[in-house]
């Protein structure tokens, strides 16, 4: 497999962008994997604004698939003295595969601090069973990059609540960085497919998220992920996505709009 660090170690700076190489290892079907192409928008955007302060948040719309060479493009919406808007695309052959808005914030002092992300307790990972089915012939390739748990709520296909609760970290020790962060966060299928009557295709159409806290440098990797569906119709899934440190600390909090095919 082409771990993590060692494919943004190759992405290669150019005179309009950036440039990338995915490896089969790390695509969905006949696509990358949504949650690493967010990532390469968000290491290309770093590389070009080395200087930018903490990524705040970030928009993501998946408009079509890209694998093997990907080009990537960014461009300065706004810049003030405090926060930076950045335009992203991330191009296939000649198309835009995904499109990226990331808002960069310096932090400053306020008067004002409240957090209402509680963490939900569970058996730490150790003693939790593998998500992923052990063939990989029956997971998406991109899974194997990954150790998953399952930690609570349910699987798909078994038609309970459609909520995932998983502890999740990549399996290269060496991927640290924000952006692998962002890699991680989008492990789990759609919790929709818990009621599916049968495997079949889903395709993540948007992904909104809020970075509220960096995991401490000398942690072990694990991350708790709370995903959970709430609505499916009209062949679309709505659904909100949290994620915390191994201490419940809450890092990421985000949202997905879903097309399934079912």
């Amino acid at each position: 497999m082409t771990a993590y660090s060692d494919l943004v170690a190759q992405i290669t700076p150019r005179e309009d962008g950036f440039t990338a190489h995915v490896t089969d290892d790390w695509k969905q079907g006949r696509t990358t994997y949504g949650g690493l192409s967010a990532a390469l928008c968000v290491e290309a955007a770093q590389r070009a604004f080395p200087e930018a302060p903490p990524l705040r948040s970030a928009q993501f719309a998946f408009v079509g698939p890209a694998a093997g060479e990907l080009a990537i493009q960014v461009k300065v919406l706004r810049q003030g003295k405090s926060t930076l808007f950045v335009a992203v695309d991330l191009l296939g052959e000649t198309e835009v595969a995904t499109h990226g808005v990331l808002t960069f914030g310096a932090a400053r002092a306020s008067a004002v601090s409240y957090s209402d992300a509680p963490c939900p307790a569970v058996a730490r990972p150790e003693d939790c069973e593998p998500f992923f089915p052990s063939d990989p012939n029956r997971a998406p390739h991109f899974s194997q990059q990954f150790e998953v748990k399952l930690a609570g709520g349910t699987r798909p296909l078994t038609g309970e609540a459609p909520e995932y609760l998983l502890w999740i970290r990549h399996r290269d020790a060496a991927a640290t960085s924000l952006s692998a962060l962002i890699a991680l966060a989008d492990t789990p299928p759609p919790p929709a497919m818990a009621l599916f009557p049968k495997f079949g295709p889903i395709s993540t159409m948007t992904w909104s998220l809020d970075v509220v806290g960096l995991p401490a440098e000398d942690d072990d990797g694990w991350r708790l992920l709370r995903s959970r569906a709430e609505t499916i119709d009209d062949g679309y899934s709505t659904q909100e996505m949290h994620l915390w440190d191994a201490k419940g600390r809450p890092l990421i909090l985000a949202r997905q709009n879903v097309a399934v095919f079912v």
